[in-house]
Formats: structure tokens, C-alpha cells, sequence
């Protein structure tokens, strides 16, 4: 049993290890290049970015759900998954020359994507900020349209006011007229009093009777 071991098992251990060895150590140059240069790219990024949304955001809606899921969160186990579909991606994204997708496609195609999730995740963070931005746009008109204008009724319900308003007033206006319609105001009516000062005619002496 020994003896299979150590002239089976160890050899095909020792060829896996042998084989990904070279990927490893080119991954990490090429990791170790691009976080060199990180900088630059993110600031070409920043250059370029009017330019390069509706081109990314044209990428972005042909890909696949499995894309879209890794551009929002990016995680490496979905990184080994769809290891082929992120290269096409990465592939697109280097047609329209956005910033940092050259190398990263060079070296992926040569060690595979899943060898290089520091530069993927930086160029898959980079497009997001253009899908993040889209999607509360289109968040942002369906809420607008969903508020009613408040201008006509806001404009009605004055008028209404200022109608019940001028009805009151005109009310007051003639409430004094209506009081001096009842017994008070048929008072009002009668022969007015002797005024002080003024003294009142004599009555006519009585005619002496007759004989």
C-alpha cells in the first residue's frame, strides 16, 4: 500500500501542483503589474466616463444573468463558475478600450480569470458605478410620474374659499335690513316723539254748550 502511494498517488499529486505552479506565479505578476498601475486606469476611467457609459451599459444588458449577478457582487466562487463567460465579457469590454481591460485580458487568457480576481473585481467595480446610476434613474421616473400635481386643486380650493368669503360678507352686509323688517322695525315706522325743547300746540278750548 505504501508502495502505490508513493509511486502513484504522489506523482500525479506532484504533476497537478507542477502544472498550476506557472499560472500562479504569472498570475501574481501580472496581479502585482496592475495594482502598479491602478491608479492610472482609474483615472482614465474618470476621463473617459461620459464617453464610455452608454457603450458599457450596451455590454452590460447582452450579457448573461451570471455576469450581472458577479458585476454587482462580485465573489470569487462565481468567478472559478463562469470563468469562460467572464472572459467574453472582459473580451467586450477591451473592444471599446476601457481603462485597465487590456492587460487583464492578456493575462487571463493565458492563466484564466479565476488566477486574477484583484484586477477583475477592479474593472467589475468600475462598470457598476454606470449600472447603479441607470437603475435609480429608472427608479427615479416611475416615482415622478406616480405624484399627482397639486396645482389645480391647490388653485380650486382657493377659490372656493374666497367664494365663501364673499358670501359671509354679503350676509353681514344684510343682516341690519332684515332686522328692521320685524315689529322693531315697523316701531321704526311710527310717528316720530317731541323733540325736548320743543313745546306742544294748545288744545282748542271746548265750544260753551248752547241754549
Amino acid at each position: 500500500m505504501a508502495n502505490y502511494w508513493k509511486s502513484k498517488v504522489l506523482p500525479s499529486i506532484k504533476k497537478v501542483f507542477d502544472k498550476n505552479s506557472p499560472k500562479k506565479t504569472a498570475a501574481a505578476e501580472a496581479c502585482k503589474l496592475f495594482d502598479e498601475a491602478k491608479e492610472q486606469y482609474a483615472k482614465e476611467f474618470e476621463e473617459k466616463k461620459t464617453e464610455l457609459q452608454p457603450k458599457v451599459v450596451e455590454i452590460y444588458e447582452a450579457s448573461s444573468t451570471e455576469i450581472k449577478t458577479l458585476v454587482k457582487e462580485p465573489k470569487e466562487a462565481g468567478l472559478k463558475k463562469h470563468s469562460a463567460a467572464v472572459q467574453k465579457f472582459l473580451d467586450e469590454l477591451a473592444k471599446i478600450e476601457f481603462p485597465g481591460t487590456k492587460p487583464v485580458c492578456e493575462a487571463s487568457s493565458k492563466v484564466g480569470p479565476a488566477y486574477l480576481p484583484g484586477p477583475v473585481f477592479f474593472v467589475f467595480e468600475q462598470v457598476s458605478t454606470f449600472i447603479v446610476t441607470k437603475e435609480k434613474k429608472e427608479e427615479a421616473a416611475p416615482a415622478a410620474e406616480a405624484t399627482p400635481e397639486k396645482t389645480g386643486e391647490d388653485t380650486s380650493g382657493t377659490e372656493v374659499k374666497e367664494k365663501d368669503i364673499v358670501a359671509e360678507e354679503e350676509k353681514k352686509g344684510e343682516a341690519p335690513a332684515t332686522e328692521g323688517a320685524g315689529p322693531a322695525g315697523a316701531c321704526a315706522t311710527t310717528a316720530e316723539p317731541p323733540k325736548v325743547g320743543e313745546t306742544p300746540p294748545p288744545a282748542p278750548a271746548a265750544e260753551p254748550a248752547k241754549l
